[in-house]
């Protein structure tokens, strides 16, 4: 295997991805996006990267992962037509990226959102959540078969007219709450996978209470993301 939201979408500023509903908005960087396999690269030959989680190159073409969370398990299957976002997705879970990430961007009725390593670093200001990703960009893999329907894994972007080649955040990711309030963002964004169990998880997630920027005022943490051998 090779390797925000609206009136309701997913914007940028010069400041970096910002990801709103209704003009309230949330967060990646001012630098020149990488090419996704240059930065990936750079991590494996990082020598401070953690060993790998699993062997990436080993994984099933739809592979399974159980993301572990403080409010419970999401198990979710990403998609072999999407091989660039799920050998990503893949790449990071296996390097133990996403470990303590929080969910910076909850909205009840709508979705929620992680992805931001900023959100790791307790000393971090919260009111920057939002603003940082992986540092590099994925090619938009739009598949119309792939819908916006409850626990669609998706991966947040920056908006069209910065982004006109509609390519995703090489990190930030959502996964779908209301499939009705997300319809409207079908044919729009990379949906890569999908949730085979845990909805109601989600549904826990996006009932917490929120505050700025629809920021939990409790840490919604991803505590691991496992591959599940099936």
């Amino acid at each position: 295997m090779k390797l925000k939201l609206f009136s309701f979408a997913l914007i940028i500023t010069a400041m970096g991805i910002l990801a709103s509903c209704g003009g309230r908005g949330s967060s990646a960087q001012n630098e020149e996006p990488k090419d996704a396999e240059a930065v990936l690269e750079e991590m494996d030959e990082t020598p401070q990267e953690p060993e790998f989680a699993f062997n990436p190159d080993s994984v099933a073409s739809e592979p399974i992962f159980d993301i572990v969370t403080n409010y419970g398990t999401i198990r979710v299957q990403l998609f072999e037509d999407t091989p660039k976002h799920r050998d990503n997705f893949v790449k990071l879970a296996s390097k133990r990226f996403y470990d303590g990430i929080l969910f910076h961007r909850v909205i009840n009725g709508f979705m929620i959102q992680a992805g931001d390593p900023t959100t790791k670093d307790p000393n971090a200001d919260p009111s920057r959540f939002g603003y940082n990703d992986s540092g590099y960009k994925v090619p938009a893999e739009i598949i119309p078969a792939h819908k916006h329907i409850k626990g669609a894994l998706c991966a947040a972007r920056e908006g069209d007219r910065a982004n006109p080649e509609k390519k995703s955040s090489g990190s930030q990711f959502y996964l779908v709450q209301n499939p009705e309030s997300c319809a409207q963002l079908d044919g729009g964004y990379t949906v890569y996978g999908k949730t085979i169990s845990g909805l109601e998880v989600i549904d826990k997630i996006a009932g917490v209470k929120t505050g700025d920027r629809d920021r939990p005022e409790s840490p919604v943490k991803i505590l691991n993301i496992n591959l599940v051998q099936e």
